[in-house]
């Protein structure tokens, strides 16, 4: 039986034209909702992964790689808008190094590959409906960039936010826009599919996705990676790499007891008071980067086998309409993880990869380190390391949170980090040009201002 919520969310999702399809998507999820479901993975159902076949043990021929890229798509998950960084617009819009937004360097990454292997792997953007227009403004100012007769970007799909109280849709008359979100990355899949994309990419005869964050500049597309799939038959594979202690909190994947396959367990799917086995980086060595890759036929054929719906788990993600007011209604955005989709494809696997392939900027901490001196944008458009040593742990006060008081802050520019193992700002400081960080560093509340050319270590 369909109850009125469910009834008024579907409506106002019909009325707005958000194709079938999603609506079913979404039918499903808000029916789970309604009956409490949680969607955690208790610990004693998995087993933990722990052998994992290293990419460095992975070694194709050039002439294999070569017709594998040939045959890639690169798709970059772009829907953010990056507000809890103060992000206006697109997080991928935001200068990230070098005079360089996020989009300019995938850009670049993308053209280098081309030249490189002589083979033409087209980009694509997975945009949410606030992210389009200025998206590809970005990468229109790189010629050559797009593909005759493939889009630069699709949109992903749009859903009602939903009242906490009674999972009706929310309304907030202040800004109509508010009371819609997207439905998470895992409605990569769908959108593929309703956008017709899909179909294009098979006509074309492409047969392999790459799929990670716009935020992740160490995601390039490693041709040795399709190579392999083509010769093994894998049908979808997920980066792994090692977990430190500063990895803990992330999402994993493990191996369900009941048949065997491969799961991603976030943390909002942990059992409550399960938390410690799930941060215990020895039981679970490896975490999952959201570097994904699938084959497109493999793909194609599991969503005609499901009309369409891959059935990913919940993820129930509580905000306010307007996540700048905390005092406004409370909602339910209901979304799925796109990695979750590698429960659904008979012989899955993972591959262990170096951590120069994730390097996510999510918080002005990582904002920090990726316009230091640790790192250089080389001319194909990869970050590198300029060290082989452990990134140092940065933590900025509040001030510093959102990018344009962290602008306003660092005006001079980010400090040196070579040399650098920590850096910890307590108050609400300016830093001036040329400034050099030694060793632990902590710069306390009472500092206002520190001078060009300062050399910080220990506690200022």
């Amino acid at each position: 039986m369909t109850s009125e919520a469910l009834r008024a969310a579907t409506a106002t999702m019909r009325e707005a034209g958000v194709d079938d399809l999603a609506v079913r998507v979404f039918e499903r999820f808000h029916r789970q909702l309604e009956d409490d479901v949680t969607g955690t993975i208790p610990e004693a159902t998995v087993e933990p992964l722990t052998e994992v076949r290293a990419l460095g043990d992975v070694h194709p021929g050039e002439d294999a790689v070569r017709e594998a890229l040939a045959r890639t798509v690169v798709v970059k998950l772009n829907g953010g808008l990056g507000t809890s960084m103060g992000v206006s617009g697109p997080k991928s819009a935001l200068e990230v190094r070098d005079g360089l937004t996020f989009l300019d360097v995938i850009a670049r990454q993308v053209l280098a590959l081309r030249e490189r292997h002589g083979v033409t792997v087209p980009l694509l953007l997975m945009d949410s409906f606030r992210t389009s227009e200025r998206s590809l403004e970005i990468l229109r100012a790189h010629p050559g960039l797009e593909v005759d007769g493939l889009p630069l970007d699709f949109l992903q799909s749009k859903e009602p936010k939903l009242r906490a109280d009674d999972l009706t849709p929310v309304r907030w008359p202040q800004d109509p826009e508010l009371e819609w979100c997207p439905p998470g990355h895992g409605d990569v899949y769908v959108a593929l599919q309703t956008s017709g994309v899909l179909g294009t990419l098979r006509e074309r005869g492409f047969r392999y996705l790459f799929l990670s964050n716009a935020d992740n500049l160490g995601a390039t597309c490693d041709g040795v990676i399709p190579a392999w799939m083509a010769a093994e038959g894998v049908p979808y594979l997920a980066e792994v790499c090692r977990r430190t202690a500063n990895d803990r909190k992330g999402g994993h994947l493990v191996l369900r007891r009941s048949d065997g396959r491969l799961v991603l367990r976030d943390s909002a799917m942990v059992e409550p008071g399960e938390e410690d086995a799930f941060q215990d980086v020895e039981r679970h060595p490896y975490f999952h980067t959201n570097n994904l890759w699938v084959d497109i036929d493999a793909l194609t054929a599991r969503l005609a086998e499901s009309d369409g719906v891959l059935g990913l788990p919940i993820i129930v993600n509580r905000k306010t309409v307007d996540p700048t007011d905390p005092a406004s209604t409370p909602v339910i955005q209901v979304e799925s993880a796109m990695g979750a989709a590698i429960e659904t494809f008979e012989g899955a696997r993972a591959v262990e990869v170096d951590r120069s392939r994730f390097h996510p900027v999510k918080t002005t901490n990582e904002l920090l380190l990726v316009r230091s001196d640790l790192y250089r944008l080389a001319g194909d458009g990869h970050v590198e390391a300029v060290t082989d040593r452990e990134e140092p742990f940065v933590d900025l006060s509040s001030p510093y949170r959102l990018v344009d008081g962290f602008e306003e802050r660092f005006a001079h520019g980010v400090p040196s980090m070579r040399e650098c193992t920590s850096l910890r700002v307590e108050g609400d400081t300016s830093f001036g040009a040329g400034v050099v960080c030694v060793g632990d560093v902590v710069v306390g509340p009472d500092v206002g201002a520190v001078p060009d050319g300062a050399r910080l270590g220990g506690d200022v």
